[in-house]
């Protein structure tokens, strides 16, 4: 090969390898938003604020997390309908979070939506919700004939209902269509830590929504965050995974990594399994001594 030859193919090398920068460029978070009820987020992990052992915990936890979307009970965390108590708001501000008040512990649509309109009234007009109906206290299961009612009500209210359900593809659609902006099913039982029970239903939820779909309820570990995102969720969300690991606030560092590292393996797309089938990693074909 020719000197002008060799300078023209280590351009070219170059320049190709400029464009795979530039592409992983494009992928990253900033260029590869979570959309929710029209507005952007960088992160898609969704964290919640119960059960830790003080604000001081919760707010460091949540910042480790990396997280723009915070869930709160609101039948068990004051945000101000107790002025005499301490308020999640004076250390998670509305201008820094996007505050997602959910039904948790309500078991009726009745009681959801009562909820829900409350958390409405005390975020001044703030229309972003997460609806829970529970089913019995043992399994924390959702109601689901009580969700689709309450789902309908508050839509037809102007909420913006972001959802928790069973992994039934068939209900998940139902919940697309009466108008929730987010699907959100259960990977395992609420606090479980059991992980993904059931991937090929998420996938089937997946693959025929049109709307953000985001694991919810049974993560433990950031691993199983990863799978989630790998699978093709949208996000995740989850409190006790974080709340109740011995280090809360390195768990929320993991979780954050976990997400982001899930979500780029399913853009890069993986390989294809190949069963009783190897592959050699390096070419076979040119080897010195042939």
């Amino acid at each position: 090969m020719t000197l002008p030859h060799m300078l023209e193919s280590k351009s070219h090398s170059l320049r190709h390898a400029q464009h795979l920068r530039n592409g992983f460029e494009e992928m990253s978070s900033a260029n590869d938003p979570l959309i929710i009820a029209g507005k952007s987020y960088n992160s898609r992990l969704l964290v919640g604020t119960g059960k830790y052992k003080d604000f001081a915990e919760t707010q460091a936890a949540i910042e480790a997390s990396g997280s723009e979307i915070i869930t709160v009970a609101i039948r068990r965390m004051n945000i101000g309908q107790d002025p005499n108590q301490p308020s999640l708001l004076d250390i998670l501000p509305p201008s820094k979070y996007t505050m997602l008040p959910n039904s948790a512990g309500c078991y009726s649509a009745d009681e959801a939506v009562r909820t829900l309109r409350l958390a409405r009234e005390l975020l001044d007009g703030h229309q972003l919700v997460k609806l829970e109906v529970l089913g019995d206290p043992h399994t924390l299961f959702p109601n689901m004939p009580e969700t689709l009612k309450a789902a309908e009500t508050l839509v037809k209210d102007g909420f913006h209902v972001m959802v928790y359900c069973a992994d039934d593809p068939i209900q998940a659609k139902m919940l697309e269509e009466i108008g929730c902006v987010a699907i959100m099913p259960l990977a395992s039982l609420i606090g479980s830590g059991m992980g993904i029970l059931n991937p090929w239903n998420l996938r089937l939820i997946i693959d025929n929504a049109k709307v953000p779909v985001l694991v919810d309820a049974g993560v433990g570990t950031a691993s199983d965050a990863a799978i989630a995102l790998e699978l093709g969720c949208d996000g995740v969300l989850m409190n006790t995974a974080i709340a109740s690991a011995t280090n809360p606030v390195l768990m929320a560092s993991a979780m954050k990594k976990g997400v982001e590292a899930g979500r780029e393996a399913f853009l890069a797309g993986r390989m294809p399994k190949k069963l009783y089938s190897a592959s050699p990693s390096s070419p076979t074909s040119g080897l010195i001594g042939k």
